[in-house]
């Protein structure tokens, strides 16, 4: 089963299942005949309906799927089960009585003899039939089960999917008004390395753009790469410094899930600071939990209840993809200090893609 489309209509329970459906009837009727054994012919009796009874399994399985296939309502099946089930049971009593006939243990044929006694078939008949029906209703609850799951998937993925794509446009928007304000400061050089950053950039985005998740070495590679972009436009201004614990760099987290928020640090926070200023990154793992905390000196706010680092895309569009992925099993924290500065705080679960070990990394 795929991410693309929903499972297909199933055709239905195998018919082989229908028939192992009779076995527990055909043996109740074995036990019942047992006491009668001893008497003439009952034996031969007894055999003779339970060769009618799964004789006539194969047909009535087949015209219930008929109903089913073509939306019978269930009053209606029920009243052509019925039918369909006595009229075998008349035929069964009509050879029964030829039967007896011919072995002399009555005097002659009497017609009305063969709609006597037609319990011992059509009700292990009937039986049959709404086992059959309760074995069709749960194969079809667990096909609605298992669709439900996957157009639930299916809606989470999309949504996922929206969100990450919402960055793309904002990231790309800042970035080539950085990339214009160099060129009309006379910074050539520097905007023509932004750019060929840039696409390095929206190339390892790019082949990503499908992926639930990725390793944290990868996204802080991809990070990188933003960060070169902002050191082409900020120059010495702008101080990094980045410390991933042991053991973490296989852990898994949705991608572009550093990016945002160090933009977000460095154009609402390092930017608009004169003198620059430092972006602190601290990753690492707490038993099972992998904790993230990003920090950056900012600028005091003009307003106390709109601070100058609040974003509404980035940080909004990491919360809503976080709740999505890892629903009520994560947290995200931010906090807006006296001076301006903002601290993120993430836990995730910890789920590493594969066994490693790695050093203490920092990068200044």
């Amino acid at each position: 089963m795929t991410r693309a489309s929903l499972p297909e209509q199933p055709t239905g329970l195998p018919l082989r299942v229908s028939l192992l459906a009779s076995l527990p009837i055909a043996m109740c009727m074995g036990v019942m005949a047992l006491p009668e054994l001893g008497h003439a012919y009952a034996g031969e009796y007894r055999a003779f309906y339970a060769a009618c009874y799964l004789f006539w399994i194969a047909p009535l399985s087949l015209l219930q799927r008929a109903m089913w296939q073509r939306g019978v309502p269930a009053r209606t099946s029920i009243s052509v089960l019925l039918l369909a089930t006595y009229i075998p049971s008349v035929i069964n009593n009509a050879l029964a009585q030829a039967a007896a006939v011919h072995w002399g243990l009555v005097p002659g044929y009497e017609f009305r003899r063969i709609f006597a006694g037609l319990d011992g078939c059509w009700l292990a008949l009937i039986a049959f039939c709404a086992i059959h029906a309760l074995l069709h209703h749960h194969n079809a609850l667990q096909y609605s089960r298992r669709r439900e799951a996957e157009a639930t998937a299916l809606a989470r993925e999309a949504e996922l999917r929206a969100l990450q794509y919402q960055l793309h446009p904002h990231f790309l928007f800042n970035t080539l008004n950085s990339i214009s304000a160099l060129v009309a400061d006379g910074r050539g050089n520097d905007a023509t390395r932004m750019i060929a950053l840039l696409g390095d950039l929206l190339r390892a985005t790019l082949e990503r753009s499908d992926t639930r998740e990725v390793t944290l070495a990868e996204e802080l590679s991809l990070t990188e790469h933003y960060l070169d972009i902002e050191r082409a436009r900020l120059g010495r201004r702008l101080q990094v410094d980045m410390r991933v614990g042991p053991g973490v760099l296989q852990a898994l987290v949705p991608p572009l899930l550093l990016q945002p928020l160090v933009e977000n640090a460095i154009r609402h926070g390092i930017a608009l600071r004169a003198t620059g200023g430092a972006v602190n990154l601290r990753i690492d793992r707490e038993r099972d939990v992998l904790t993230i905390e990003l920090r950056n000196d900012g600028v005091p706010s003009l307003e106390d209840d709109h601070p100058r680092c609040s974003t509404p895309i980035g940080l909004s569009n990491v919360r809503q993809r976080l709740t999505a992925l890892y629903p009520g099993n994560h947290t995200l924290d931010f906090t807006v200090a006296a001076d301006g500065a903002c601290t993120v705080r993430i836990t995730l679960p910890l789920r590493l893609a594969a066994t490693t070990a790695s050093p203490m990394v920092r990068t200044a």
